[in-house]
């Protein structure tokens, strides 16, 4: 085989092992629940996924938070509320975004902003609070002050 045969052969393999590692990655959201695909739903459950999920837990967007319910153990003061449990309304959810919270100390101002933040707030009012739980803080994560 010519040696120009056995470079095209080798870029022919890395192209299918590039496609198909792009193939799989892009299930990686197949955990998102919220919305159809394309939908606004599904892209600011994408969009959740992506900036909140370190904090926060919320299954319609597959995002597992930074610590399950009730564990203060940790010296890292990020365990957001978890919103399967806890349903927070638009309002409430525009002003935590805007503000950082309700405390400020913790959760970084305009995370998400404009549209955004004004999507974020209504898919949270319509996705959170979907499994049994309290507004305790003790059941819903978060972080204790």
């Amino acid at each position: 085989m010519p040696p120009r045969a056995g470079r095209r052969c080798r870029r022919a393999r890395t192209a299918v092992v590039l496609v198909l590692t792009a193939a799989s990655l892009g299930g990686c959201s197949s955990g998102i629940e919220a919305g159809e695909d394309g939908s606004a739903d599904r892209r600011t459950a994408a969009l959740f996924l992506e900036r909140c999920s370190g904090c926060h837990t919320l299954q319609a967007a597959d995002a597992q938070g930074s610590a399950g319910a009730g564990n203060f153990a940790s010296r890292d003061r990020t365990n957001g509320p978890n919103f399967d449990t806890r349903h927070v309304d638009a309002r409430d959810a525009l002003y935590a975004i805007r503000n950082g919270g309700f405390s400020g100390r913790i959760m970084p101002a305009n995370i998400v902003t404009g549209r955004q933040a004004e999507l974020m707030a209504k898919f949270l009012d319509r996705y959170s609070g979907r499994e049994r739980g309290s507004d305790d803080v003790l059941d819903s994560g978060e972080q204790a002050p």
